[in-house]
């Protein structure tokens, strides 16, 4: 008896079977939504997260980094868009939520659940922080040599930077694919009818988990930033700098994360799931 009809007959016995209906093209809903979501957001990204390390670096201050990318944006469209920077942002978003999505058509792919549902356990966890963390680092590796100190240019980026990094993206990415969805039950329950009306309790945690959890990383990403722009700098004086740039940059961070992971995540989800809905 072929190997194949073996594991058929045993997943049978055991009440499961595959939902195989239209893989190829889900995969492709997968790319599609997820594509959408980066193309979108990674014009902001890009000028927010070059004007960051610039500030950091003493390049430029943030105000003036962010009108100069505009400027770019605005002036030049054909120069900001087919820029490196703005290639390894989109590369970054598209990854991650393609990663996201794959997972979810794989979980309902094996457990013949309906297209369009999502999941939020440790498996997406572990899979998109995977991906997430592989092209961020890299991303960041790029802009830090960049946009950093231009004394530094040269320079490695050093592995305590990217353990700082690593932990930042892990507390972004749990805040952005995990916790929205076991949040929203709760914040649903407590919202009015009124506002139902215009967004739900799935949207709404979208939006506020990924924004809030920067107050916490943000520091690590600027002390990540420090111990590449200035080597040797006491602790002290490092703390001094991370204190001195932490309401600025957070608040810059929020603005980013908002539509990266805020409105991303809700187009993404939209999109995947009106897909999704039309394939099933």
């Amino acid at each position: 008896m072929p190997r194949s009809q073996d594991v058929a007959e045993a997943a049978g016995a055991a009440g499961k079977s595959w939902n195989t209906r239209n893989l190829g093209l889900r995969v492709g809903a997968d790319a599609i939504a997820a594509g959408a979501a980066g193309v979108l957001v990674a014009p902001i990204i890009t000028a927010i997260d070059k004007g960051i390390i610039e500030n950091a670096s003493g390049r430029s201050t943030l105000g003036d980094s962010l009108r100069a990318s505009l400027k770019q944006m605005v002036g030049r469209p054909t120069a900001f868009f087919g820029s490196k920077p703005f290639g390894l942002i989109f590369a970054l978003y598209f990854g991650t939520y393609l990663t996201a999505n794959t997972i979810d058509t794989a979980s309902s792919t094996l457990h013949n659940t309906p297209l369009p549902s999502t999941t939020a356990g440790p498996s997406k966890f572990l899979a998109t922080s995977s991906s997430n963390l592989a092209l961020c680092l890299y991303k960041d590796n790029r802009f830090t040599q960049m946009f950093g100190s231009p004394s530094a240019a040269a320079r490695p980026v050093p592995l305590p930077t990217f353990a700082l990094f690593t932990i930042r993206d892990c507390l972004t990415i749990f805040a952005s694919f995990n916790l929205p969805a076991v949040l929203a039950p709760h914040v649903d329950a407590r919202m009015g009818d009124q506002l139902k009306r215009y967004m739900s309790g799935a949207s709404t945690a979208q939006f506020v988990t990924p924004a809030a959890v920067q107050l916490v990383s943000t520091p690590l990403h600027l002390l990540g930033l420090d111990l590449y722009n200035r080597p040797g700098v006491l602790a002290q004086e490092r703390a001094a700098r991370v204190v001195r740039d932490w309401a600025k940059s957070a608040v810059a961070r929020m603005g980013r994360i908002v539509p990266a992971f805020g409105v991303g995540g809700v187009v993404n989800a939209k999109v995947r799931g009106g897909l999704m809905a039309r394939l099933e």
